[in-house]
């Protein structure tokens, strides 16, 4: 395996490729690293297709201590990357936090994306009592406790190497500015990537487990989303948590793949 690394204003961005032809840039969400899509990518490259998978900033192999985590400048990112390797354009795969990334990246350089697919996207603010707000303060700030957290967002199923990856997930968490970064990238920003979604002019995919346990009801969700786009689709993965793409790959990857075919070719 081999990091590659693209400078950016206050840091640098790590991201790794395998396979080859038209290009598939992966960015996961709040906490984890690249390693989240560690069941997506084989299938993406047996499919026929170069898979990118990046390191949000202050995540993973990346830089610590960025002056912000908004999704514009994690989608700038993600454009730097596609501009690292060649200019694309390549498709875009945002998991939850980065969802909100990949419209901007969009909207911003449409020449250098062909299309977009968000996974478990928040099209909302989640309403919490005083409890869960209380509880969420304190995961927010605690390796151990993020660790536990993200068990739950796996009601079904959990991929056979979960412990280990969740136990290098927690030991990367406990670094210096990464507990700050995971709170980072869910600060409320305006504009929200809801109110540039109508803007986007490539085909959106829109993913979602039936049983994300971040929503009350996943399908409305998705519906919610799919709704704010000029061309998209909605599609659920059976029995999935929040994660499709680690408890779910082989479901997600057809969809994915289905997707691809159209936006990118193979």
């Amino acid at each position: 395996m081999t990091v590659s690394f693209v400078g950016r204003p206050g840091g640098r961005i790590a991201y790794e490729v395998h396979g080859q032809g038209p290009l598939v840039v992966l960015s996961h969400g709040m906490g984890e690293n690249r390693g989240a899509f560690r069941h997506l990518v084989p299938l993406l490259v047996e499919a026929g297709y170069r898979v990118a998978a990046v390191d949000v900033r202050g995540h993973g192999a990346s830089s610590a201590g960025w002056p912000t985590y908004a999704p514009a400048e994690v989608g700038a990112d993600l454009l730097a990357v596609v501009r690292d390797l060649g200019g694309g354009p390549a498709t875009l795969v945002g998991s939850s936090s980065s969802a909100a990334a990949v419209v901007f990246a969009a909207t911003d350089a449409p020449e250098l994306v062909n299309g977009i697919v968000q996974i478990g996207a928040f099209v909302g603010e989640a309403k919490l009592n005083p409890v869960l707000r209380l509880a969420l303060f304190a995961v927010l700030r605690s390796p151990r406790l993020f660790g536990a957290f993200h068990r739950t967002l796996f009601p079904v199923r959990r991929p056979a190497d979960d412990t280990a990856y969740r136990k290098a997930m927690v030991a990367t968490l406990r670094e210096s500015g990464r507990m700050a970064a995971t709170r980072g990238v869910i600060v409320p920003v305006e504009p929200h990537w809801t109110a540039r979604a109508p803007q986007v002019r490539q085909p959106v995919l829109v993913l979602m487990g039936t049983r994300d346990p971040d929503f009350p009801d996943p399908g409305a969700e998705a519906r919610a989303a799919r709704r704010l786009f000029a061309t998209a689709e909605a599609r659920m993965i059976d029995d999935a948590g929040h994660y499709p793409h680690a408890d779910s790959p082989q479901a997600t990857a057809a969809p994915l793949v289905e997707f691809l075919a159209v936006t990118a070719g193979a």
